[in-house]
């Protein structure tokens, strides 16, 4: 069952289309008010579930990330079937899979946020245990308590399969060697205190990525979840400007 609030949203617009894609354990929730603002744009907006999110995490522990990405190309067939164009937006680990996509369909734009190249060293990831190992082993998290943003948005897993672990390092690892074949404009933002994936993420993509159209966007605060920060409408404009211009 899905949760309330954590479904795939719609919004009709012009015939540009945007496609949101949130990140490893959330919600489309997390790119909702992201996706409204972008709608009173005037674009056609989908916001995309992955495989295994917004129901429970025993749901995300049999998936893999070719389960992610499919979900990604199902999305997009949807906003191609009404829209001439489409552009794409991931955060975190939706913005690895928005970069995988590029090399698949054809993708006007991408915008990434906070896209996890380099995972924070004080995150742990050393003591993940090997895929053999992992099993139907879990990690505890500590729950979300954001005000102001959709009431779904707070309900990401508090367990965390370690085998959907290394799906998300395997898709990492997959992007990471893929960067310079992928020559579609982007946007790469970044907030420098982020403590969950690296801002030296954000340079990497940036100096080995194939495109030639190609611009980044450092931001001092706003941590990792900055489609839900109060800098959010900042981010909202920026993507906004990128995606229109010509």
């Amino acid at each position: 069952m899905i949760i309330k609030g954590a479904e795939p949203f719609f919004f009709p617009g012009g015939e540009e289309g945007v496609l949101l894609i949130h990140g490893f354990t959330g919600s489309p929730a997390e790119l909702l008010l992201c996706g409204e603002f972008l709608n009173r744009a005037g674009f056609t907006v989908l916001g995309v579930r992955l495989a295994g999110h917004g129901t429970n995490e025993k749901d995300l522990m049999r998936m893999t990330n070719e389960d992610w990405l499919d979900s990604v190309a199902d999305g997009y067939a949807i906003l191609k079937s009404v829209c001439k164009k489409i552009f794409v937006v991931g955060h975190s680990m939706g913005a690895l899979l928005s970069l995988k996509i590029s090399l698949l369909k054809d993708v006007a734009k991408v915008v990434t946020i906070a896209a996890p190249i380099f995972i924070d060293e004080n995150s742990g990831l050393e003591l993940l245990p090997p895929r053999e190992k992992c099993g139907e082993h879990f990690e505890l998290r500590p729950r979300r308590h954001l005000e102001n943003v959709p009431h779904a948005a707070n309900k990401v897993y508090i367990k965390m399969p370690l085998i959907s672990v290394h799906e998300l390092l395997d898709l990492l690892g997959d992007v990471k060697n893929s960067l310079p074949k992928i020559s579609v404009p982007i946007l790469i933002i970044h907030a420098e205190d982020d403590h969950t994936t690296s801002p030296k993420s954000a340079d990497f993509i940036f100096e080995n990525i194939g495109s030639t159209d190609k611009e980044l966007l450092k931001i001092p605060d706003g941590g990792h979840l900055l489609p839900l920060t109060e800098n959010r409408e900042f981010v909202f404009e920026k993507i906004t400007g990128f995606l229109k211009r010509g």
